[in-house]
């Protein structure tokens, strides 16, 4: 089952298109019980706190909890109780959030979802059409680092019509266990170690970290032939895998005239793409994006049979034959 929840942020126009919300191959497959989007009329849900079914198993935060079925008639109000209190980031309504979690039916205790297996975390917006409603309104003013148990009834949920491709009625109620790890907003940057630039040929990427635009200064010189990744500021976490899918902060540039095509830094947005349906607009920042740790700045230098070619788009800066630039901040992968 295709995932249908994942929506982008912000579409970096001229660089990819996507028609359809998923992340190609990837594990979309068993993923499409996830917090899908739930455009609701209703006012918003009164938050109490409980009842909620006892977690009898993997009680730590990052561990795949075991729910107990829920007993009793559940509420009809959105239950929510923060079991493990983080210290972090206190997320609010339209940051991107990551997190584990798992997802079971109140009755029955059949699990319908958990990204603890899949060992990649869900990336979403928690916004209105992004989420259903119910962890929108259960998670905004949580702090990353803690783990949170909620209800959700139908109405914050998936509605009257249920998902009935994950064995979801309209009528039942869902029992989530989120572990939040991160979460990201428009002023987020990679916070990485810098790393030296010591080729004059190569662009030089300013290092702040304060979500603000990094200055490129495009040496004058002609480009390099071939593909160019490398870091700028080098992050700690896992390389991205070609069949993932990205959130960042970037900037494109024209080598020739330094003219900026497209940016997020400073917009009040984010970019979300998946890698593998990036290899069909920009072959080269698909590829010089695999393979590099989030939490990473990247340079990526693409040529032009690797970029746009003789088929730029039209109306731009992007003329035939040109050379490329980006400035990659991965913030965080699926």
């Amino acid at each position: 089952m295709r995932r249908r929840s994942l929506l982008l942020a912000a579409v970096p126009a001229g660089l990819v298109t996507l028609s359809a919300c998923g992340d190609g191959k990837s594990d979309s497959s068993k993923a499409s019980a996830s917090p899908s989007p739930s455009v609701s009329t209703a006012p918003a849900p009164k938050i109490v706190e409980g009842p909620l079914p006892a977690i009898t198993a993997g009680a730590k935060f990052g561990e795949k909890p075991t729910v107990a079925k829920g007993t009793g008639e559940p509420s009809k109000n959105l239950a929510v109780k923060t079991v493990i209190a983080g210290s972090g980031r206190t997320i609010a309504e339209n940051d991107f959030i990551q997190a584990n979690y798992l997802g079971q039916i109140w009755d029955t205790g059949k699990v319908f979802d958990n990204s603890y297996d899949r060992k990649r975390p869900l990336v979403m917006q928690l916004a209105q059409g992004s989420i259903i409603d119910g962890w929108r309104y259960a998670l905004a003013g949580r702090k990353t680092g803690s783990r949170v148990e909620i209800a959700v009834p139908p109405t914050w949920g998936y509605g009257k019509t249920g998902n009935p491709q994950a064995g979801i009625k309209g009528t039942d109620t869902l029992v989530f266990v989120i572990d939040l790890i991160e979460s990201f907003n428009s002023k987020s940057s990679a916070k990485g170690k810098e790393v030296p630039q010591t080729d004059a040929a190569l662009p030089k990427v300013a290092t702040n970290t304060d979500g603000d635009v990094p200055k490129v200064t495009v040496p004058k010189t002609d480009p390099p032939k071939k593909l160019v990744s490398t870091y700028v500021l080098e992050g700690d976490g896992d390389e991205l895998k070609a069949d993932q899918t990205v959130l960042c902060q970037f900037q494109g540039l024209v080598w020739d005239s330094g003219k900026t095509f497209q940016r997020t830094y400073g917009s009040g947005r984010l970019s979300q793409f998946a890698l593998q349906q990036m290899q069909q607009a920009v072959k080269g920042l698909a590829q010089g994006l695999t393979g590099k740790k989030v939490g990473s700045r990247v340079l990526i230098v693409v040529p032009p049979e690797l970029g746009y070619g003789d088929t730029p788009p039209s109306g731009g800066v992007i003329k035939k034959g040109s050379t490329l630039v980006f400035t990659v901040d991965i913030l965080a992968a699926m």
